[in-house]
Parts: structure tokens; sequence; C-alpha cells
């Protein structure tokens, strides 16, 4: 059954449409910071199905970045935190990962460190309760569910990847290029906008299962 967008959402806020498929979308145009913000709480309020609400505001905050990254012209952390804990509404790990902490890895010195632990300090992903730590770029084992290699860390990523592979990790960059040689989730700045770069086949052979609609949320590389 497609998913129905409330009808008390749809004639207030002109900028949300329909897909084909029956999901929110967020138009292309420009609205206010306040204007998304009231969208916002009012998804949260009105969506009862979880899956629908967090690829709703998944979509918001990345919609979102996009006036962070024109104004301020420098990384938004706390929006990347938000954006990466609501990867796991998306991403089902093998039976083996779902025991004991759910652990997001930081390879770097990274603000993102801080804020990520900030933000997920009282959520959990399932039953598992969300550790975030500190990885050397020269560290001989990974042992996460997510692990995000910071921009100065970058030409360290083919040798993180072929360690990881097999573990299901869901590896994460931020520096142009680098869907292509390894990452399976980039953060890129294009055109002043904040967008997703996402390497399917990276994913797929990390033995991870994702939704479908994840692969709306960006650009498919290969």
């Amino acid at each position: 059954m497609k998913p129905t967008l409330p009808g008390n959402i749809l004639p207030v806020h002109s900028n949300i449409k329909l897909s084909a498929a029956g999901f929110p979308v967020i138009m292309r145009a420009k609205v206010s910071i306040a204007t998304l913000l009231v969208i916002c709480n009012d998804v949260k309020r009105v969506f009862s199905n979880v899956f629908l609400k967090a690829f709703f505001l998944l979509q918001l905050f990345l919609f979102m970045g996009i006036f962070n990254v024109q104004a301020q012209q420098s990384v938004n952390y706390p929006l990347y935190a938000n954006i990466i804990y609501r990867f796991t509404k998306y991403i089902n790990w093998p039976a083996d990962k779902k025991s004991g902490d759910f652990v997001i890895g930081i390879v770097g010195d990274s603000p993102l460190y801080d804020e990520i632990k900030s933000f997920t300090a009282n959520k959990k992903v399932g039953n598992q309760k969300i550790v975030i730590k500190i990885y050397s770029s020269s560290a001989s084992f990974y042992n996460c569910q997510m692990l995000f290699i910071c921009e100065e860390e970058s030409s360290s990523l083919k040798r993180i990847a072929a360690l990881t592979e097999g573990l299901s990790t869901l590896i994460i960059s931020e520096s142009e290029g680098l869907a292509r040689k390894g990452s399976c989730i980039n953060f890129v700045i294009a055109d002043e906008r904040l967008k997703l770069e996402i390497n399917k086949n990276n994913i797929q052979q990390r033995n991870l299962d994702v939704a479908s609609e994840f692969f709306g949320l960006g650009t498919i590389i290969k």
C-alpha cells in the first residue's frame, strides 16, 4: 500500500509533493528556514508511520543544508550528525551487528565527534546503545557499524575500506570523489548545495540491507 500524505499538511505547505511511489518530496523552491522548521514540526505531529517520517525528515535536513552552505560556506557538523543518525532508519545490519553497542566511529580529529555524541546521547538503534569512538587512520581494526572519515584523513580511505571489507561497516566520507574510491556515502558540496553521493555497489558488497527509497536521496555513483 502506498503511504499517503496527511491532508492537513499538503494544502498548507505547497513545497511538499507526493512522488510516484507515494512518498513525500520537498520541492526545490526558495523557502525560509522558519518555514522549513514549521514543516518539520508538522511532520513529527501527523506522521504515524516511523519509516515515512524518517524518509521525509532526512529530505528536510538535506534541504536545510542548502541554506546553511550558502550562508556560511563552511561545514555544518550539527546537520551532518543529524543526517548520519537518520541513516540508521534505512539500513538493516546483519544479526552479528545487532548485539552489544551500536558504534559510530570517526577517523581523524573532527568537530563531528562532539556534535554526534551530543545528538545521539539518549538515542538507540533498535535496542542498541549508540557509542561514538575515535579511531586512528593507522588502526589495525575498526569494530563499528558506521565509520566516518574526515576530510584530513581521506588518503586513508583505500586502506580502511580494505580492512573493513566483509565487516558490514558503512563508510561515510566528506571529500570529492571518495564514493568511487571505497566510500559508501559521501557528503559533497556542489553548486553551493550539500548533497549525498551514494555508492550502491559498495553498500551491497558489505552485506547491508538498505531500503530502496534511500537511494533516491542522493546521486548514485558507480
